[in-house]
């Protein structure tokens, strides 16, 4: 069996191209953040990526919407560093009308693209992907301006619109513990878009709190089997 796991951050995400696609899971926290995997990607450099994410960076700089105030790394340092080109994202904006966010200001000036998408919408279109589907109708948007483009059906009496899955090159999400198979356990909010995303993408790469060998997690406890998931590095070892 392929060995899964790996030694740092740096080296999980070292082969992410310029152009690519990536889910960045999260909710809004720094508890369900793969902060050290959205360091090390920004660190890396490649650029012109597409992001698929619940925000496109929550300022958490600012600490806004953290845990206890505590400041945590999000999508935003990746905007900072130019390595954004769109955002397929729910919440494009900062969480603050006084304290914009690197997106929304790169976003006025035209310089990225932007995506919007409602949330419920968002976590199906993931959830859809992972699950081999290739569409779905949905009545949430039909009447408004997010069905402009979009195949609109009558179904059951109501409108309907036609949203496409999501899929990505990589997923960098976060998860309480894995095994060394790559088996999942989420706590909390970590489970939020994170368990979602581990199965959309062609490389899944976690960040866990604790890594177990085989055997040692309760089956009934598994969100993710470990088929879904490729790479695997502990948040608190190593070189970021």
């Amino acid at each position: 069996m392929k060995n899964k796991i790996f030694g740092t951050c740096r080296e999980a995400v070292a082969d992410i191209p310029d152009s690519a696609t990536i889910m960045i899971g999260g909710f809004g926290h720094a508890a369900d953040r793969p902060q050290n995997l959205i360091k090390a990607l920004r660190d890396q450099g490649a650029k012109d990526l597409t992001i698929i994410g619940n925000s496109a960076g929550a300022a958490g700089r600012l600490g806004i919407g953290s845990l206890g105030g505590v400041p945590f790394i999000d999508e935003e340092i990746l905007v900072e560093n130019r390595q954004v080109r769109k955002a397929i994202c729910s919440v494009p904006a900062s969480l603050v009308m006084s304290k914009p966010g690197a997106f929304e200001k790169q976003y006025l000036a035209r310089e990225v693209e932007l995506e919007y998408v409602p949330q419920g919408t968002l976590a199906e279109r993931i959830r859809a992907g992972g699950a081999g589907l290739g569409a779905f109708f949905t009545p949430t948007g039909a009447g408004t301006l997010i069905e402009e483009g979009k195949e609109k059906r009558i179904i059951d009496g109501r409108e309907m619109l036609l949203e496409y899955a999501l899929r990505a090159d990589y997923a960098l999400i976060k998860a309480y513990r894995a095994d060394t198979m790559g088996n999942l356990v989420y706590r909390g909010i970590i489970r939020s878009f994170n368990a979602i995303m581990a199965m959309a993408a062609k490389v899944t790469i976690v960040e866990v709190d604790q890594i177990v060998n085989a055997g040692e997690l309760d089956p009934e406890v598994v969100v993710t089997p470990g088929i879904f998931v490729h790479r695997i590095v502990a948040s608190g070892g190593g070189e970021r």
